[in-house]
């Protein structure tokens, strides 16, 4: 596992790319404050950004990273194509419409935002992530929220169709944290090199009160918020959180000064499934 020592530190994707080991989440944030936000997460160091369609401010995400007086090529942008865009064609608009409104030439990453639509749909808008990434519009695909059995729909589509023959999964995302850690999905993508990513890392604050996540922040003078990032970069995740403040922003990333002892990391194995955002994991269709 790549050494985690700062914001700079990296992984290497399927796709030949890397990736920061955290990002800076801007899913809820009003576009009216994400330039702002972004602005400050880069000042700080941050070099990932994630966003997607439906959060409606890639505009304001692309205008922070053109701002930024940081070259373009150290920074590692993200969309998704959103549920009512799955479909071949409809995920090609997709992709040309977030490059316009983004105003980039390419994306890091576009991830599939959750396995809705039916098979067809799914397979079809992998078809067009895979052509956007030989075309240069992305540099890696992957996909949310999906399900193990998404993901093998998924496996046997790339082993059996010349269509996305040579395409692989880079990268995986869903949220993660202690109170749910989807064991059996991030086993899967592990033993297949594919980068593990976690949204609502802190769980949107609901846990911030637990006693366990005290007790340990205490011992090394540590946030309950700084601990549980923590607990995904040694889980090998790239944890993506989200604040408007920017204390907690740079808070959020100071991270890399302390490590969770083998104990520590097993008490944070709760074993619950609890969670705070929508779960299409389950979905069978």
């Amino acid at each position: 596992m790549t050494a985690l020592k700062s914001l700079r530190s990296t992984y290497r994707l399927n796709s030949g790319h890397v990736i920061p080991v955290i990002g800076y989440g801007v899913y809820l944030i009003p576009s009216s404050k994400t330039e702002q936000t972004t602005s400050e997460a880069l000042r700080l160091g941050y070099r990932h950004v994630d966003s997607a369609i439906m959060y409606r401010n890639e505009k304001a995400c692309g205008r922070a990273i053109a701002s930024s007086g940081i070259d373009r090529s150290e920074i590692f942008f993200t969309t998704k194509i959103p549920p009512e865009s799955m479909g071949y064609n409809a995920t090609k608009r997709a992709i040309d419409s977030s490059l316009r409104t983004a105003e980039q030439e390419y994306f890091d990453l576009i991830l599939l935002h959750a396995p809705y639509g039916g098979k067809t749909a799914r397979l079809g808008s992998w078809k067009a992530l895979f052509e956007a990434q030989k075309s240069g519009k992305t540099k890696s695909i992957g996909v949310s929220n999906y399900g193990v059995h998404h993901l093998e729909e998924l496996e046997e589509y790339i082993n059996s169709s010349s269509d996305v023959q040579g395409s692989k999964i880079d990268i995986g995302q869903w949220e993660l944290h202690p109170w749910l850690d989807h064991s059996d999905i991030v086993e899967w993508c592990q033993k297949r090199n594919i980068v593990v990513e976690a949204y609502s890392p802190l769980a949107h604050g609901t846990r911030m009160g637990e006693r366990i996540l005290k007790e340990i922040g205490a011992r090394y003078g540590k946030s309950p918020a700084q601990v549980m990032i923590r607990w995904g970069l040694q889980k090998g995740f790239v944890p993506l959180p989200k604040s408007v403040t920017p204390s907690r922003i740079e808070e959020n990333a100071d991270v890399f000064d302390f490590e969770l002892s083998e104990g520590e990391m097993k008490i944070l194995h709760t074993g619950e499934y609890s969670p705070t955002d929508w779960d299409p994991t389950t979905d069978f269709d």
